[in-house]
């Protein structure tokens, strides 16, 4: 990254900041975790007892990924927020064994994360043409039409961070993008027990912890905040009337945040909150009805023999 570009983000940075610091209650933006320590800490909580989206999502897609195949035919996978692209190698196997050549379009916004998940599926999977997007999800979809036919492949339940306008903003553009016929394969967290759901965002090993703090950990290397991080503390529980996982970053002594790219202080009062993420989980007839709402047809559904978690193939629907 050039020294212009990298100017250019640390301001998007600070002012992304600044106004989420402005708002009450106060909140930052989610996609700001993921650096290239923000990838490793969140594979790191992957592997975590207490985390039972990844293994279990992962055993999903390794049951059903020949069924997944033969539902869409030969179509571009086009992957949001990739990462290490673990859990894609179910589905890149299957149709790599059935299809001359695959084309995979992995998308994340840490370059890091996606360079090592590109150049291992590389590896694994010879046949499989990788085509990298460093970018957020928006980067992608002027592209979706020209990969026809596709599969938007969006895993980890990490619809699950939007909120209900995000939501809507986001199914909208992928409605507006996508050609009939083509497929969204989506993962989701779905809702059930509170004790479990809450132990998996408060790992004992301390992971989730130092990912809420990683935002921080960004903002004094990139914008000069300043933070003194042993006095910023992780707080994540379950909501069940919104049916989300909020997660804080608490603020256990009064400290300054120094935004250097815009030349601006923001004050945080000692024990103050603020919502770094995010987690909704789902109950299966409702998304069904929500996503119809957008002009998206289900197709399967995949489960866990505990429904703990489900993998939900959607298709556009061709015109008459």
């Amino acid at each position: 990254m050039s020294s212009n570009q990298a100017d250019v983000a640390a301001r998007e940075f600070a002012t992304a900041v600044m106004i989420g610091l402005s708002d009450h209650p106060r909140w930052l933006p989610c996609r700001f975790l993921y650096d290239e320590r923000g990838s490793r800490l969140f594979d790191a909580i992957c592997e975590t007892p207490e985390y039972y989206l990844t293994r279990t999502e992962s055993s999903i897609l390794d049951a059903s990924a020949a069924d997944i195949r033969d539902l869409t035919g030969p179509v571009t996978l086009i992957e949001l927020g990739s990462g290490s692209s673990r859990k894609t190698g179910h589905l890149l196997a299957a149709y790599s064994n059935h299809v001359r050549s695959v084309h995979y379009v992995p998308v994340d916004v840490s370059e890091a994360a996606l360079r090592t998940g590109s150049a291992a599926i590389s590896v694994a999977y010879p046949a499989v043409r990788v085509t990298g997007i460093h970018g957020t999800y928006d980067a992608a979809f002027p592209l979706l039409g020209e990969l026809s036919p596709a599969m938007l492949v969006f895993l980890g339940s990490t619809v699950g961070n939007f909120n209900q306008t995000e939501a809507a903003r986001f199914w909208s553009d992928v409605a507006a993008h996508l050609v009939p016929g083509d497929f969204v394969l989506l993962g989701v967290d779905l809702v059930k027990d509170p004790g479990l759901i809450t132990a998996a965002y408060n790992d004992v090993a301390g992971h989730s912890a130092e990912f809420t703090r990683n935002i921080f950990h960004r903002m004094n290397r990139e914008l000069g905040a300043g933070l003194n991080l042993g006095q910023i503390d992780h707080v994540a529980s379950y909501n069940p009337e919104w049916q989300r996982v909020e997660i804080f970053a608490r603020f256990a002594c009064e400290q300054t945040v120094h935004l250097r790219p815009l030349g601006r202080d923001v004050r945080v009062r000692a024990g103050e909150r603020i919502m770094t993420e995010i987690s909704r989980k789902f109950v299966l007839d409702e998304l069904e009805q929500y996503l119809a709402s957008f002009g998206f047809e289900l197709r399967q559904v995949f489960t866990d023999d505990r429904r703990w978690f489900a993998v939900l193939l959607f298709q556009v629907p061709r015109r008459a």
